[in-house]
This record gives C-alpha cells, structure tokens and sequence, in this order.
C-alpha cells in the first residue's frame, strides 16, 4: 500500500523525507559485528576469556555503540559483555531437552511469520533484523528468511485479524520491530485502524535500551497517531543496561501513550543474585517500566551454561518478595510448549 504521512510526523519533520537515513542507522553502521572488534575496543584478549571463534561464525556478534559504552573495560566477566560473548561453553554438547525450536514457535504458525499460541493474540515476525545479538536468544535458530510477516507478506497478517474478531491483541514481535524505518511501521499499523476488533497493539523490543536514538520524536509521532491501546515490553536484564539515554527513550515511548514492562531472562554469572534483582526492577520502575515477567532460560541450543536451575530461581524471587513491594516483583515463569498460558512458578 502508499504510505502517507501522519499529520503528527509532518509537524515533527516538516519537509523531511520520510526515508532519510536517520541517526539510529547511523548509529547501527557502527556497530560492532566481530569477536575481534568487540576484544579489541574492551582491552581484551582470547587469554581473557574462553571465547569461540565457531559459534561466533554460527551466530555472528552484534553490539551497538550505547550497549559497548556501558561494559567495562577489561573485565572478561562484566555482565553486560557476558549477554553478547560468544563463549566456548556454545559449542559443548548441550543437555537433553535444548534444541534449535525450544518454544515450538513452528507447531504455532497460523501463516507465513504469523504465530498463535494463546487465545485473543496474534504475534507476527515483522523483521528478523536485530540491533545487538543476544547469546541466549530462543529464535537464535529460527528460519527468519522463510518465516515472517513483513512488507509483501503483511497482507496475510491483516486478512486474519479480520476474519477472526477474537484476536484482539497484535503483537510485533521479531528479530526486533523496531528495526523497521517509520515508513515501514506505519504501513504495517496505518490498516490494523479498521479492524475494530483489534483493541491493543504490543511490541516486544530491546531498542530503547541497546539503541536509544531509535526512539525519536518521528517513531513517537507516529505512535502516539496510532487509535489503539499501545503495550511496549522491553527486554532489560541488569540494572547497568539502564542509563540516561535509556531513560529518555522510555520516557518519550511513556509520552506517546505506551503502557511499558519488562521482561527479564534469568541468566547464570549476570542477574541471577539477589541486589541485581533488587536494583533491576527498582531502577526500571523509577524509569517508568513495570514489571511483567522474569522467565527462566528457554532451553535453546548453545545457551545452557546461562541456565539457572528452577529451585534456585524460586527462591531468588522470595527473597525479592520479601524485600520490595508487590508491584515490583515479576512473575517468575517458564514457556512450556502447548500449554495455554505462561506457567507461572513464583
């Protein structure tokens, strides 16, 4: 379909082009996308760390500029690094149970990139395309090429909400769908306007934090334009990834009318101790970040030594209960394939 520009984006950008390079891609062409690189600019060495050279080839490195500026320097366990380093333990022989599909994202497909797995939502892959590369990533495998729902294939996206008025939830999930220009979002969310049904769009996305240009005042033009309920979940793990710059991209997100949560991942050597926990979910709700859910690892192959066993995970969340208020404490939880819901452990 022709994109036409919102009244809201035109007062923000008057006479700019919609598809000039903006500052976020800027930002991405500097990305670090080698195990080389990401060494070198933290005075690193492969003596420091038992890194992989496979895995790295396998999954490639990926870090932005605002995520590489928080990691300390020449410290091979900093727990920011650790998120994005891809480490020899990859390569070992991974437990029963992991596997390249852990959720069983293929058994949901009701379309090309087009998931159902609980009732009332729909999740769409919008975009495979990433802006940091996370080593336990539970789609680090999925067939992003075969499998997603944007540009041409959107059509299909549209005719489902249309033809089944007990979906009332879209959610763009990816890869990142941030990742999309503003002239390719608002050709995804321009037609979800006439599909009365639809009463709420979420979008799950690490941009504000790994890529806080991302979140401009053209982004939240056209969010605030959008008729429907907004949910944004964000994906942060340690209270270091939480800096001014990613305070302010949740605040102008917050300013555009979108509810925000977290979601965190429970990850072994990075957040899995109890004044981590604490300081994550204080310092996201003084960001204006609720939080949603703290999952347990997704059982994806190269990602089992960030596992944490349940019985501890159960008791870290005690302890966080017993020490913040109710509505700072996520719902511990696993993603158990074919089940209705979340299962929710704590």
């Amino acid at each position: 379909m022709e994109y036409t520009a919102k009244p809201e984006a035109a007062a923000i950008h008057p006479g700019q082009p919609l598809d000039a390079v903006a500052d976020w891609q800027q930002d991405m062409q500097t990305a670090i996308r080698s195990l080389d690189t990401l060494l070198t600019a933290l005075a690193l060495s492969p003596r420091d760390v038992a890194v992989s050279r496979a895995a790295a080839e396998q999954f490639p490195v990926l870090v932005t500029p605002a995520m590489l500026a928080r990691m300390r320097p020449g410290d091979p366990r900093d727990p920011l690094l650790l998120q994005f380093l891809p480490r020899l333990e990859e390569t070992f022989s991974q437990p029963p149970g992991y596997g390249g599909d852990p959720v069983s994202d293929s058994a949901a497909l009701r379309g090309e990139g087009l998931l159902q797995k609980y009732a009332g939502r729909l999740l769409a892959i919008s975009t495979g395309a990433c802006a940091v590369h996370c080593r336990y990533c539970f789609r680090r495998h999925f067939p992003y090429s075969e499998q997603h729902a944007g540009a041409g294939r959107w059509q299909g996206a549209l005719t489902l909400l249309r033809d089944d008025p007990s979906l009332h939830e879209l959610i763009l999930s990816g890869g990142d769908p941030l990742m999309l220009t503003d002239r390719r979002l608002a050709a995804l969310l321009e037609p979800l306007a006439g599909i009365a049904s639809v009463r709420r769009l979420r979008i799950h996305t690490r941009l504000p934090v790994v890529l806080p240009s991302r979140i401009d005042a053209g982004l939240a033009a056209l969010l605030t334009a959008f008729p429907r309920a907004l949910v944004v979940v964000v994906h942060v793990n340690h209270p270091r990834e939480l800096d001014t710059a990613a305070a302010a991209a949740l605040s102008r997100l917050r300013h555009a009318g979108a509810l925000l949560l977290n979601q965190a991942v429970l990850l072994r050597g990075i957040n899995d101790d109890l004044s981590t926990q604490m300081t994550l979910w204080q310092t996201l709700a003084d960001a204006g970040v609720m939080p949603y859910y703290l999952h347990l690892l997704d059982p994806v192959t190269g990602a089992a030594h960030f596992d944490v066993p349940e019985h501890e995970a159960r008791a870290l969340v005690a302890a966080l209960r017993a020490r913040l208020p109710g509505y700072l404490v996520p719902r511990l939880a696993r993603e158990i394939p074919g089940e209705p819901a979340k299962t929710v452990l704590a």
